[in-house]
């Protein structure tokens, strides 16, 4: 589904991932984890799409069918628009971003909502939502997108446990209807349990593979060494 040869991306010339090289197969559920700033969200990004100021080396991603869940703190929850509305977003590829909704439209987006638990939420604005409704509804957008490949970073982030427990569920459903999943994640205890498969980066690729493999003692501190030396230099060369 994704490959990486050789890839670096940069900020204003400073790589925040260079030189990664390896595979993420179709219909795998993986975790992307690292120390804070080893490039995690800007990897994930770059899969999804988006662009960055400055990539080397090739990034192919074998579908466009991509579906997105970003960060709470990406979304402008003061926006005027009720759960329906923002739910219903996951259905543009079908619909067009002004296509009429309709009563199908309105079924899906129900169903979607009732899916992560929050039946009859649909008429609320998201501002009078809490984080763990907030991140349910993210959810729920995604749902809709029906995508090959599902991008999320950092899902469960300012969530409690059942909401995690419950939304960790929807991951293991997608991944048994072959969706591929491939998540930014800090909960490493969540991601031992979880996930099948992690990718540890520190700019650089550490490890791939079985989680619990990866996410080694020896691992997690080569991580934190790597990054710290990077960080160094970087302010040595300044």
């Amino acid at each position: 589904m994704i490959a990486f040869d050789d890839l670096t991306l940069a900020y204003d010339r400073e790589p925040a991932v260079h030189h990664l090289t390896g595979r993420i197969a179709r219909g795998s559920l993986i975790a992307l984890v690292g120390p804070n700033g080893a490039g995690k969200t800007t990897l994930i990004r770059a899969i999804a799409g988006e662009p960055i100021a400055s990539a080397e080396g090739g990034l192919r991603v074998d579908t466009r069918r991509i579906g997105w869940l970003p960060q709470q703190a990406e979304i402008d929850r003061a926006f005027p628009i009720d759960v329906t509305g923002f739910v219903a977003m996951g259905l543009w590829a079908k619909i067009g971003a002004f296509g009429a909704l309709g009563r199908k439209g309105r079924a899906q987006v129900a169903e979607a909502l009732a899916a992560v638990g929050l039946p009859g939420f649909g008429a609320r604005p998201l501002s009078a939502l809490s984080g763990g409704q907030m991140q349910r509804v993210l959810f729920a957008r995604l749902m809709l997108q029906d995508a090959e490949l599902c991008l999320l970073d950092e899902p469960f982030a300012a969530v409690d446990a059942r909401t995690t427990e419950e939304l960790t569920a929807l991951l293991l459903r997608w991944q048994a209807e072959g969706r591929t999943v491939v998540a930014v994640m800090h909960d490493l205890d969540l991601v031992r349990r979880t996930f099948p498969e992690a990718l540890l980066i520190a700019r650089e690729k550490i490890a791939q593979g079985p989680a619990r493999e990866v996410l080694s003692e020896a691992n997690l501190a080569r991580a934190r060494l790597v990054l710290a030396s990077d960080t160094a230099r970087r302010r040595d060369a300044a």
